[in-house]
């Protein structure tokens, strides 16, 4: 089994997950900058020719909540549920991470930590600006629900706690204006704790 990669927070999760779940995969760092996600062969397995991409045998998988749950699946694992009504709840946390919370943290993410790391520019500080009311609107909602909680679904971990918190959890180099929701941070502060969350990239990356 295959995860292609390169060093972004869609993929981060993945990796995240099957270090954390201690899965032997073999990981294939991919260079963005050099064009490697627009060869052909690799556009044969994802259309897309975006990263993360699982390839177990002959199937292809692209999209990392899919990537994470059918992690999951392999390993027995009930960060993905079993119970069909603890799956909705946590395809609940998948939907809204890719509806608002993902477009709404992803222009600070992408301004203030892909476009250093990658050398595409200096951020736009307008769009920045222009981007504050919907993170504030979308902050104060996970906020709200994390009160009293420590995962998004469940009572426990589970994938949307990855899936959601992947994009936040660089929000100081982001500088996302998150300090006035204690709960959302201590979610993050707490995932933090996991080693495979704190350290998900293969150590000869």
């Amino acid at each position: 089994m295959k995860i292609y990669w390169i060093r972004t927070q869609a993929p981060r999760r993945v990796l995240a997950l099957a270090k954390h779940l201690r899965l032997e995969v073999e990981l294939v760092e991919k260079d963005l900058m050099a064009g490697e996600l627009q060869a052909a062969d690799y556009a044969a397995l994802n259309p897309n020719r975006k990263a993360p991409l699982l390839v177990d045998g002959d199937y292809a998988l692209w999209e990392s909540s899919a990537i994470m749950a059918y992690l999951c699946r392999r390993a027995g694992s009930e960060l993905w549920p079993s119970r069909a009504d603890e799956q909705i709840e946590v395809l609940r946390w998948l939907s809204w991470n890719d509806q608002h919370w993902d477009p709404t943290v992803s222009p600070f993410y992408f301004e203030r930590v892909v476009k250093p790391q990658f050398g595409i520019g200096e951020p736009d500080l307008d769009l920045l600006a222009a981007s504050e009311a919907a993170l504030h609107r979308y902050a104060r909602v996970l906020d709200d629900h994390l009160t009293g909680r420590r995962h998004l679904a469940c009572g426990r971990l589970t994938i949307a706690d990855f899936q959601a918190a992947s994009m936040a959890c660089d929000w100081r180099q982001a500088q996302m204006p998150l300090h006035d929701y204690p709960h959302l941070l201590a979610w993050l502060e707490g995932l933090m704790a996991l080693p495979a969350w704190a350290e998900p990239w293969p150590q000869a990356a």
